[in-house]
């Protein structure tokens, strides 16, 4: 039997969909059933109870054999009819040893529970452990499934749309409630795999959830869960992502109504576009018409931009998703980014920039709402390091940098957000910055951050040869040559010290390859592979040398030598290059170099005011007024005293125009309905005040976060006694408490266990009276109003916790495991603490 080419059976889906549908209604049970109402299973708050989500996920537990339980935490949760009893042990809290070395690790061949590791498996450790609530705001969704309760459907329709807004932590988080609500809900399961299915560890635990639940459901649902298991399952074919799109294929073959699975289908075919090439742009487009026929809000105006961006050229065709994809799912950060990638692409840099600030806000308001530190959010680093980008090309200098400055003061954590990270925050805040200092020529402003938390040194390698660099290039431009020549030096004592590393490498490599008898190939290529590591900090470190250098000979007159030198720098400015040509008597090719740059950097500020400038001291006057009223046009927003324009004033005052030159920009009438920036959150991100609480120590004696007002706090939260873990944050916090107390900073930890166990932690420490108070919260109040809980299996996480005097949560970490790294919470806890105070926020 011949397949039908996907891109053919696209074309043919529009064409038959409606003959389909009223085959499809001849068998009621093919027939996708009415939404139904979710009023009686609705909380007033549309907050659900906490409920359990069923059973291990895996056989496997991970934990070690000499693993205690918390003492005094909830007991994991009972399972339901459905599933088997859960394998792992639940102590009483009466029950509790007096020691970790007292407890039988093994009971019957099982290993007991990791305090604060999930009771279904180690999928479940990771990923979103708080419940989740309706929003409202991600996309209107139908998505039928085999459900006795209406609000784990609505959650399930919130996840889906999560997905289509690649909002994946929290898609996963609504699909958990949604299981929490309906242990027995297939879907809930499918959609945690859905949301995992590149996860090689996770996606096949939750798919496998999915698919005990199939008995009960209908075709449609169990042909969901049958291509994504096949998906998940066959990870060594090479064509299981077209395989994957022909299932989504099939359901609306059988169910053309299912415009959820049309959605699925596009979304899929863009995945994977790398092995099975989009043909035809037209017959997708076909499909993603089909749902918006039906739902002209539907969310696939996210992946209808994608595909359209693949080409430049017919971006345009993408315009009236453009001005509908942040709508249809406002609450979606990452929709109001997509159009940006559109209007990028056009050139239209103002609408753009109005999209990733729309994303921004949006990103700000929910990390704010539901205390998640920045770099949390799939994609928010590279929406704000786009929006410098395009502050940049519309002239915005100050814009630009203080976006770029927020980004590198945000908190940083060793997994999400470090300079050495690429695609941070710190990471992209830095090159942003550095670039728009270098572009607007602030170098002033470039040498004084460079001994502030914003251009620091780093142990990054890389990243400080580039500091090195760019103080350099400042200091040479100002005329500081004596100030420049020591970052020259400094560099090329590191290009001598790389340089003589792998020469000694390669003569290690031909000593040993000579007494192993090898041929001269050989030699060759042992030499080469000694070498390798070394290539690329010795390439950097030559290209910074030659730029500095390069200065050093344009500062000499010596013209045509820095030019060579510059060039084989690269990364130099154009118009510092185009004034260097023409210095040098070449000025028709100045003229040239920058007139060569104009078509990659249409309605750029920057570039045409360059021009206008070469063009003026050529005394083109004429074309320089040509010029200048193409600048006129694109600069509505731009910053007139950034140096660039500031230097046109007298050429803008000899040609007759105002002070301020620019003209108003008028609003395109094709941008759809958009909100006000205000309306969708905060321009910048800050923290949360820290709820307070009031707790007692080992001698009954209360201390609550209002002793410590005025000054910063490091709170953490921990297991109990019975916790190993646990215990190691505590024996490595504790012999640095006077460390933080050096910086002004004291500790708390509060614990799950009652005042009478909290005894057994300060016996247990081995070094003299405990270096910091010890609290208890055995009820677990406190645990949840820090969301150091995980809300489905009712049971306490570890947490760390950093809170200024102001009262402001700046740092924190919360997960399965304690954060057991002391060093790097004094070092970023000092770096925070150093900025002003910011403003209290209320969740």
């Amino acid at each position: 039997m011949t397949r039908v080419p996907l891109v053919a059976a696209l074309v043919f889906l529009v064409l038959i969909s409606r003959t389909t549908a009223q085959e499809a209604k001849v068998t009621p049970a093919t027939k996708i059933p009415a939404k139904q109402s979710a009023a009686a299973d609705k909380p007033a708050a549309d907050k659900p109870a906490s409920q359990p989500i069923p059973e291990k996920v895996n056989a496997k537990p991970a934990t070690k054999p000499e693993e205690k339980k918390a003492a005094g935490a909830p007991t994991a949760s009972a399972p339901t009819a459905s599933a088997p009893t859960a394998s792992t042990p639940t102590a009483k809290p009466e029950e509790k040893p007096k020691s970790a070395a007292a407890t039988d690790p093994m009971k019957k061949g099982e290993e007991e529970l990791l305090a604060g590791h999930s009771s279904h498996g180690e999928a479940f450790n990771e990923g979103a452990r708080q419940q989740a609530y309706l929003m409202n705001s991600t996309g209107k969704i139908d998505f039928p499934v085999t459900t006795k309760k209406p609000l784990a459907r609505k959650f399930i329709e919130q996840g889906v749309g999560q997905i289509f807004g690649f909002w994946y932590f929290e898609a996963e988080r609504s699909f958990r409630q949604a299981a929490a609500i309906d242990p027995d809900c297939a879907m809930a399961y499918w959609g945690m795999a859905m949301v995992n299915k590149s996860n090689s560890k996770r996606g096949p635990a939750f798919m496998a959830e999915a698919v005990k639940r199939k008995t009960g459901l209908t075709d449609r649902e169990i042909m969901y869960i049958d291509g994504l298991d096949a998906y998940i399952k066959d990870t060594k074919d090479k064509k299981r992502g077209a395989k994957f799109a022909q299932s989504f294929e099939q359901i609306v073959m059988k169910y053309p109504d299912d415009i959820e699975a049309k959605a699925f289908l596009g979304l899929q075919l863009w995945l994977d576009r790398s092995s099975t090439p989009l043909n035809s742009y037209l017959a997708m487009d076909a499909l993603f018409n089909e749902i918006l026929a039906v739902n002209p809000l539907h969310p696939c105006h996210h992946f209808r931009i994608h595909m359209w961006d693949l080409d430049t050229t017919k971006s345009k065709k993408a315009l009236n998703s453009a001005a509908r994809c942040g709508q249809s799912a406002p609450g979606i950060a990452h929709m109001w980014h997509m159009p940006g990638h559109t209007y990028s692409k056009l050139k239209r840099y103002e609408d753009a920039a109005w999209q990733q600030e729309a994303s921004a806000r949006v990103d700000h308001a929910h990390m704010i709402r539901d205390g998640v530190l920045p770099d949390r959010i799939h994609n928010f680093a590279h929406n704000n390091e786009w929006l410098i980008r395009n502050l940049n090309y519309l002239g915005r200098m100050h814009d630009a940098v203080e976006l770029a400055k927020n980004m590198i003061e945000l908190p940083r954590h060793p997994k999400y957000n470090m300079s050495s990270r690429r695609g941070s925050s710190t990471y992209y805040g830095r090159l942003r910055l550095f670039q728009t200092l270098t572009d607007f020529e602030l170098w002033d402003e470039l040498i004084r951050l460079t001994d502030t938390m914003y251009l620091e040194p780093t142990d990054d390698f890389d990243e400080q040869v580039k500091r090195l660099r760019y103080l350099g290039r400042a200091q040479f431009r100002i005329g500081k040559a004596d100030e420049g020549s020591k970052q020259l030096a400094a560099l090329e004592a590191l290009l001598k010290s790389e340089t003589e590393k792998r020469d000694k490498a390669a003569d290690t490599a031909t000593e040993k390859a000579k007494k192993e008898k090898k041929n001269d190939k050989q030699i060759k290529q042992a030499v080469d592979a000694a070498k390798r590591p070394f290539a690329a900090k010795v390439s950097n470190l030559e290209r910074s040398v030659h730029e500095l250098n390069g200065y050093v000979a344009a500062n000499d007159k010596k013209y045509k030598e820095a030019l060579d030198l510059f060039k084989k720098a690269g990364g130099i400015s154009k118009s510092y290059l185009a004034d260097l040509q023409r210095l040098n008597g070449d000025a028709a090719g100045a003229e040239k170099a920058l007139r060569d740059e104009l078509p990659r950097s249409t309605h750029q500020v920057l570039p045409i005011a360059e021009l206008v400038e070469l063009l003026w001291k050529l005394d083109k006057k004429d074309e320089a007024k040509k010029s200048f009223a193409e600048l006129r046009k694109v600069a509505a927003t731009a910053d007139l005293n950034a140096p660039q324009l500031a230097r046109l004033a007298p050429i803008a005052k000899a040609f007759g125009y105002p002070a301020d030159w620019r003209i108003a920009r008028e609003i395109p009438k094709d941008i759809g309905d958009r909100p006000k920036h205000d309306d969708l959150g905060p321009f910048r991100w800050h923290p949360t005040a820290a709820e307070s609480w009031t707790l007692k120590d080992v001698n009954q004696k209360s201390v609550s976060l209002a002793d410590y007002r005025g000054k910063p706090l490091v709170v953490i939260f921990y297991l109990g006694y019975g916790c190993l873990h646990c215990a190691e944050q505590l024996q490595a916090f504790a012999p640095k408490a006077s460390e933080f107390k050096a910086v002004g900073i004291s500790i708390v930890a509060i614990s799950t266990d009652n005042e009478e166990d909290l005894k057994i932690s300060h016996e247990n420490y081995k070094k003299g009276t405990f270096p910091f108070p010890l609290l208890s919260d055995s009820d677990l109040n406190v645990f949840k109003k820090y969301r150091a809980h995980d809300d489905f299996e009712k049971k306490p996480l570890h947490g760390t916790f950093l809170i200024d005097g102001n009262g402001l949560v700046r740092w924190h970490d919360v997960s399965y495991e304690p954060f057991n790294n002391p060093d790097f919470v004094i070092k970023e806890a000092t770096r925070l603490l150093s900025r002003d105070e910011v403003k209290v926020t209320s969740r």
